[in-house]
């Protein structure tokens, strides 16, 4: 997608852009990388960052990253996993990673959201719990007051 592109080719650059995203919702808990994804529509791995960027306003790191922390959050709303087993599942392969992204996202560790989200969604149509307990994006959440 460069600045002088025609709009036939704007729209194709587009669409290989959709198709990285619908991939990376679709196969979030696969091991995805930068690389497999930029083969996947023929471009560079460095070029697809860019342009996925500057169409979707995050990395297709930090969009797949996202896309494992709202899945976790409702797993950990569930109830029935540990937090270790919810990072393996969501597609993590570092615990560490897993919990510093979740807690740059959601402004509490694992453990806590799982403690906090179950009471507080309690009875809550899981459409609506989805809805509301949403992750940030583009922007880290706020953080937790001191006491």
């Amino acid at each position: 997608m460069t600045s002088k592109a025609d709009p036939a080719q704007h729209l194709r650059d587009l669409a290989r852009l959709r198709r990285v995203r619908d991939r990376i919702d679709r196969e979030y808990a696969q091991p995805l990388d930068v690389e497999a994804l930029a083969r996947g529509v023929n471009m560079s791995a460095g070029h697809l960052s860019r342009q996925f960027k500057r169409a979707y306003g995050e990395s297709p790191y930090g969009y797949l990253m996202t896309r494992r922390i709202e899945r976790a959050m409702a797993l950990l709303r569930r109830g029935d996993l540990s937090v270790t087993d919810v990072c393996f599942t969501v597609g993590c392969s570092s615990l560490g990673t897993f919990s510093s992204r979740f807690t740059e996202l959601v402004g509490v560790p694992p453990s806590v959201y799982r403690r906090q989200a179950a009471q507080a969604t309690a009875g809550m149509p899981s459409c609506v719990a989805k809805q509301i307990t949403r992750p940030i994006r583009n922007r880290e959440a706020p953080a937790p007051p001191r006491l």
